[in-house]
């Protein structure tokens, strides 16, 4: 099947056969392989991208699902050598240890900020309860998604409303990311 897909702002037309996971297609086809395989049934949620503005286990969605569809993945988060404040916010508050659940934890992590812009740990630890981490206790992942949540907010500086604003604009995120 030939599908069409935006990802992280590039256009792509490709030949794929129908049972190619949204996963294997970003990895093997288009290179994109800071989407991680983590366990292949969509409980650790490594593989978490954004499609069509909503975060999605990319090893439950078919690539012809994808079809005519946006996809946003960790490496199209940097803008202008900059990164998004939720990475920004991991490497400051050292929310990784092996980074192996880091890209689906940063794309659910901005999948939560934009349901919830200012949560308490508690919303966090909710928000983010499908996706594995097994080496860190959560703690500093926690703690980064608020600080990146303090840094998001309007009024936070413009270097972080601007690429707030790009993320809203690129993911059309259900209106309001």
């Amino acid at each position: 099947m030939r599908i069409t897909v935006t990802v992280d702002g590039t256009g792509y037309t490709d030949d794929v056969e129908p049972r190619t996971l949204l996963v294997h297609h970003l990895r093997e086809k288009l290179g994109k392989t800071g989407t991680v395989v983590g366990c292949d049934t969509s409980n650790c949620g490594a593989c978490t991208v954004h499609l069509n503005g909503q975060s999605v286990k990319s090893c439950s969605v078919l690539a012809v699902q994808a079809d005519g569809g946006e996809v946003n993945t960790v490496e199209g988060l940097a803008r202008d050598g900059q990164l998004h404040p939720v990475q920004q916010a991991f490497r400051d508050n050292h929310a990784l240890q092996c980074g192996f659940c880091t890209p689906g934890m940063i794309m659910q992590s901005i999948d939560l900020l934009a349901d919830n812009p200012n949560p308490d740990e508690e919303a966090v630890r909710e928000g983010l309860e499908g996706n594995l981490c097994r080496c860190t206790g959560y703690q500093n992942i926690v703690r980064a998604v608020r600080d990146a949540a303090g840094h998001m907010r309007p009024g936070a500086g413009p270097a972080a409303e601007q690429v707030a604003d790009g993320e809203r604009t690129t993911t059309g995120a259900r209106g309001d990311v």
